[in-house]
C-alpha cells in the first residue's frame, strides 16, 4: 500500500488526513522501523506494510466520528491507540500495555510527536480496571486473545452506553456467535457489525458492543483464572 493508495482509501470511508497527520503517520512508520533494529515490537517494519497492517487497519473500525474518551487495551507499538490519537486529535486516549519495554518507545513516541491528552500505562487491563471502573466512552483492542476473554478483561472499563470495538481476523462472526454469553454477561449488546479487508485482501470484522448495563463486580477476574476458565 502506497501513501496515496492509504490516502484515497481513506477519502472513500470519509477520513480527510490533514498534511499535519499524514506528516505524523510518516514519521511514526519511519522511527518505528528505527526503533524496531533495536527493540523488536513488531514483525511488521516495512513502510507499505505499516500503512495497511498496522495504520489502515487501524482505522477500519472507525464508522463516525471518535469523541471523548477512548482507551486501547494491549496496545502494543500503539495500534489502533496512537493512530486514532493523530487522526482525532481532540479524542482523548489512554494506552494501555504490560510489556515495559513498548511502554519506553510510546513514550518516546508520544514526546516526539508532541500529542497532548494521551497516556501510556504499565498495566495489565484486568489490574488497572480495578479503580478504573465503567469511565470511558470507547474500549478497544486488536489482536490480543479470544473474544470470550478480551471481553471480560476490557468490558467493565467501558462506561453506560459507551461502546466496546472489537477487531478480529476472518473467523470474527464465529468468535462472536461462540461470546454471546459473555457479551451479554458483561453487560452488552451488539449494535453493529460489518465485514471489511485490508489493501492486501485480508478479512476483518469489526464489531461496536454498546454498554446497556453495568458490569457485575465480580468481573474482570485475575487473568489466569480468565484464561483458564472464560465466560
Amino acid at each position: 500500500m502506497t501513501l496515496n493508495n492509504f490516502i484515497e482509501e481513506l477519502n472513500k470511508r470519509n477520513i480527510t488526513l490533514t498534511d499535519k497527520m499524514i506528516g505524523q503517520l510518516n514519521f511514526y512508520a519511519e522511527y518505528l522501523k528505527e526503533y524496531n533494529e533495536k527493540v523488536n515490537l513488531t514483525a511488521i517494519s516495512e513502510y507499505e506494510e505499516v500503512l495497511d497492517k498496522h495504520f489502515y487497519d487501524s482505522l477500519l473500525l472507525v464508522d463516525h466520528k471518535l469523541e471523548g474518551t477512548l482507551v486501547d487495551v494491549g496496545t502494543g507499538a500503539g495500534f489502533p491507540g496512537v493512530v486514532l490519537k493523530i487522526v482525532f486529535p481532540e479524542l482523548k486516549v489512554l494506552l494501555i500495555e504490560p510489556i515495559k519495554k513498548r511502554c519506553v518507545f510510546l513514550n518516546l513516541l508520544i514526546e516526539k510527536l508532541s500529542l497532548k491528552d494521551i497516556e501510556v500505562i504499565n498495566d495489565r487491563a484486568e489490574e488497572y480496571v480495578l479503580n478504573n471502573r465503567e469511565k470511558y466512552d470507547y474500549v478497544t483492542a486488536r489482536a490480543v486473545t479470544n473474544l470470550n476473554s478480551l471481553i471480560e478483561i476490557c468490558g467493565a472499563l467501558v462506561k453506560k452506553d459507551g461502546y466496546f470495538i472489537c477487531l478480529r481476523g476472518k473467523d470474527g462472526l464465529d468468535e462472536i456467535n461462540k461470546a454471546l454469553d459473555a457479551i451479554k454477561t458483561m453487560g452488552f449488546i451488539i449494535d453493529r457489525t460489518w465485514e471489511d479487508k485490508l489493501f492486501n485482501g485480508d478479512k476483518r470484522i469489526i464489531s461496536y458492543f454498546k454498554k446497556s448495563s453495568k458490569s457485575p463486580l465480580k468481573y474482570p477476574r485475575k487473568y489466569y483464572i480468565i484464561k483458564k476458565n472464560p465466560l
